[in-house]
């Protein structure tokens, strides 16, 4: 046997004098590594780091720093790289089509050209004369650290990049030199590639031209509206004179356009004049604030009003109104920006039908112009505008302008300037059927329900008055009065109790929901919301009018089928259906504006020769005068407008069209009828199919006792009364309309306003106190707020004799010893400002 020791290659499981390999893994990590099989030894000094543990659960999804390195640095290389790539690769590239911009083509429906948008006005100029004043006017406006910045703003255009691949829509910010290349080199689509185009063009004309050149291009090539490329036809365009004789007050007004071309033309858009203003102060201040104007001529500066539009005769008559309201629904709806569309070369397919269209223009000729006269004033200040929708489409078939857009250059069709009166009515009558209104008292609101229509009858809330007494029309006193009948006669107290009853801002809610924007001048949650003080245009109010004709089914309305250019479309947004309020809601409603036209206010619209539901209008002081309507198939909307042709103020418009008073009873109505009866001929007649509620008939009060309600209310009101300064005994009293047009709202059809598919009777809701009864308003000089006054027959009345009725600041003086059949509850409070009559 040998003696020599084991050696370290021997077969592991057997012991040596070194000791051995041990099989048990619980004690292998704490014996030293076995020799390797070979024999060869691990070098010296040498030890095995421990094996990193492995990672689990949610830090396997947390990126090492290592690979955030690696990341971060392969993103910049990547962002270097293409940068360089993109800066190698993109060239100045020659003017592009904005600098010989074509025109746009509107057609009707049916492929017909409507018009073309005229010629390109552009006129260049050298920089040496713009003034410096004007120069600055822009820079304030615009970008004021131009000379001292770079080429790029790199915030402003990786966040209008972001927010063009997301889909947000358009995002400014960027500098006069993006915006040069923009109009000069590329176009106006927000897409990524043209972004990173602008970035690289731009970078590459800052280090070849001088910031002069650059803001010279700019100027020249810059739309402001009116058809006018560049400051210097923009300068003849606004203020008929070369821009070196503007003013800083002028360049600061042309300087503003900038941002938004056409919409702060405040001749063209009235109703935008205070966003124009805002914008007219903001540049002025930066002016002030730049040390380039001083804060003494800042303070002396007025707004300079901009002369007349002169638009291209290729505009002239319906034309030129058509284009312009089609390219502010482009750009309201942000399916092509304003200058976009000016570069010119889209194909714009209208939803205007050829016969419709022709229709309304004939209509208002024969029914308005032809019964204007040179030798009466108040005819020159006669306008008329009106449109007409598809219930089933949304689709405005027709417009009506205004005489000729070369003459008259604002759009009455979509002007929001004029209280649109009692066509109001009905939207506070829907309102109360779709919540389930109930009055003070707990019945339930149905076109059964009474009211007392006493004149000035002080609006009640469940708190007490609310010192909001509107006048009715001749300061007729009806006493207890239907709801219908009242829809018949036009009865202010009964429509502004009933506002308060279902809630202003429920009124205001459902207003919205119709069709009627929420943003309207004036739309505000008050009783007076009732009458009408809202400037909504004659669009919206057909928009809200076909929801009713469509069974209460609510879709925007459409002024463009189609858009292309260079044969691609552009995409048009989705338009959805919605239910604004129930079935039953919208066809009680327009069951009780059939009596309005079979017996009420809208007899004149019975020319149409079809069923026909609607109401009449009047503004403040006979300022305007409408009527809106609708049969199964069509929802018209036809305004008649005073306004001065010189100053563009509105005015009353007493004895025009050889009328003491213009109501909507009158050439509105007749208007719409003609109208109708023309657009329809040749299709079947359909008759209304309405599941309405009419609700239980109440009996008269009257006729039964009610002499506790009676006295509390005669009590109150000569409590108000004696709080407030009294009326002028010694004025002259206003005439009543007659007995016998009065009497002939009366003659209703009571078998046809209910169906067989009539729903049963709502339960009432539970009345809502109000938190506090509304301050009474300040009462105007002349005695009385404006307000909805129209007589049930028509009947005319003189000049001398009208004064502003309806919303009228007076509480109601002592009755004559009816009830009052309801009271108010809910919050509200009157509008500063009382609106339109009837």
């Amino acid at each position: 046997m040998s003696h020599e020791p084991p050696q370290n290659g021997t077969d592991p499981g057997q012991p040596g004098s070194e000791g051995w390999a041990p099989r048990d893994p619980s004690t292998a990590a704490a014996t030293p590594r076995p020799p390797r099989p070979d024999g060869a030894h691990d070098g010296k000094g040498r030890k095995k780091r421990s094996k990193r543990p492995k990672r689990t659960g949610w830090r396997r999804a947390v990126p090492t720093w290592r690979m955030t390195l690696a990341g971060f640095l392969f993103l910049a290389l990547v962002l270097v790289g293409g940068f360089i790539a993109g800066y190698q690769l993109v060239d100045i590239p020659a003017a592009n089509a904005s600098a010989t911009a074509q025109s746009n083509v509107y057609l009707y429906e049916d492929g017909t050209v409507i018009a073309r948008d005229g010629e390109i006005n552009r006129e260049n100029i050298p920089l040496r004369k713009i003034s410096r004043t004007i120069q600055h006017a822009v820079l304030a406006a615009e970008d004021r650290d131009f000379y001292s910045e770079d080429a790029i703003d790199i915030k402003a255009t990786l966040r209008a990049g972001w927010n063009t691949a997301t889909g947000k829509g358009r995002q400014g910010g960027s500098t006069i030199t993006q915006q040069y290349v923009k109009n000069y080199y590329l176009g106006q689509e927000q897409t990524l590639v043209r972004k990173a185009k602008e970035l690289f063009i731009s970078i590459k004309l800052d280090r070849e031209q001088s910031k002069d050149e650059i803001l010279e291009g700019y100027l020249n090539t810059s739309y402001f509206g009116r058809n006018a490329y560049g400051i210097q036809a923009a300068a003849h365009a606004y203020y008929g004179k070369d821009v070196d004789r503007l003013d800083a007050g002028e360049g600061a007004y042309l300087a503003s356009l900038l941002n938004a071309p056409s919409s702060y033309d405040v001749v063209a858009h009235p109703e935008n004049k205070a966003a124009a203003l805002a914008r007219w102060d903001y540049v002025l201040d930066g002016m002030v604030k730049q040390h380039w104007l001083t804060p003494a001529d800042r303070a002396a500066m007025t707004f300079p009003v901009p002369g007349k539009v002169k638009p291209a005769t290729a505009l002239s008559g319906q034309r030129g109104y058509i284009v312009q309201a089609v390219n502010d629904y482009l750009a309201a709806n942000r399916i092509i920006g304003e200058n976009t569309l000016a570069t010119g070369g889209y194909r714009i397919t209208t939803t205007l039908q050829k016969k419709k269209q022709h229709a309304l223009v004939e209509a208002v000729k024969d029914n308005v112009l032809a019964k204007t006269s040179k030798d009466r004033e108040a005819d020159h200040n006669v306008r008329a505008g009106g449109a007409s929708i598809d219930p089933a489409t949304g689709h405005v078939v027709a417009l009506y302008g205004g005489i000729d857009y070369t003459k008259q250059y604002v759009n009455n069709a979509t002007r929001r300037d004029y209280q649109v009166g009692s066509t109001f009515k009905p939207i506070v009558l829907a309102a109360a059927l779709a919540n389930g209104s109930t009055t003070q008292k707990g019945r339930a609101i149905t076109p059964n329900t009474r009211y007392d229509g006493t004149n000035e009858r002080t609006v009640r809330s469940a708190t007490g008055s609310t010192g909001y007494s509107p006048a009715n029309e001749d300061d007729v006193d009806y006493g207890s009065i239907t709801v219908r009948e009242a829809t018949d006669k036009s009865v202010n107290a009964v429509y502004a109790q009933m506002a308060q009853d279902v809630g202003p801002d429920e009124v205001k809610d459902t207003a919205v929901a119709l069709g009627i924007p929420r943003d309207t001048p004036d739309l505000t949650a008050s009783p007076s919301i009732a009458l009408g003080p809202a400037t909504a245009s004659a669009v919206e109010m057909a928009s809200a009018y076909a929801t009713l004709a469509d069974h209460g089914k609510q879709r925007p309305y459409s002024l463009v089928a189609k858009i292309s250019k260079n044969g691609d479309s552009l995409p048009l947004p989705a338009r959805t259906t919605r239910r604004a309020i129930s079935r039953e809601a919208a066809d009680t409603t327009t069951s009780v504006l059939r009596s309005v036209v079979d017996g009420g206010t809208g007899t004149a619209a019975q020319g149409a020769g079809r069923p026909a539901a609607g109401k009449t209008g009047t503004a403040e002081e006979d300022k305007a005068a409408w009527f809106a309507g609708f049969t199964p198939d069509l929802a018209t909307v036809i305004a008649v407008m005073g306004q001065d042709p010189e100053t563009g103020v509105q005015k009353p418009l007493y004895g025009a069209l050889g009328l003491a008073r213009m109501n909507g009873g009158g050439a509105p109505a007749q208007t719409w009828a003609a109208y109708t009866r023309a657009a329809l001929e040749g299709t079947p007649v359909r008759d209304f199919d309405l599941e309405a509620d009419e609700g239980p008939e109440e009996p008269d009060p009257d006729e039964s006792a009610g002499e506790e309600d009676t006295e509390e209310d005669t009590e109150d009101t000569e409590e108000t009364r004696d709080t407030e300064d009294t009326r002028d005994t010694e004025k002259s009293p206003r005439p009543r309309a007659s007995r016998e047009t009065r009497e002939s709202g009366e003659e209703q059809d009571g078998t046809r306003t209910t169906t067989e598919n009539s729903a049963a009777p709502r339960a009432p809701r539970t009345a809502t106190p109000a938190d506090a009864a509304a301050p009474a308003p300040r009462r105007e000089a002349a005695g009385r707020g404006p307000g909805s006054h129209e007589n049930a027959g028509g009947e005319p009345r003189t000049p001398e004799d009208n004064r502003p009725g309806g919303d009228r600041n007076h509480h109601a003086e002592e009755h004559d010893g009816r009830p009052e059949a309801d009271e108010g509850h809910g919050p509200g409070e009157p509008a500063p400002l009382a609106p339109g009559r009837t």
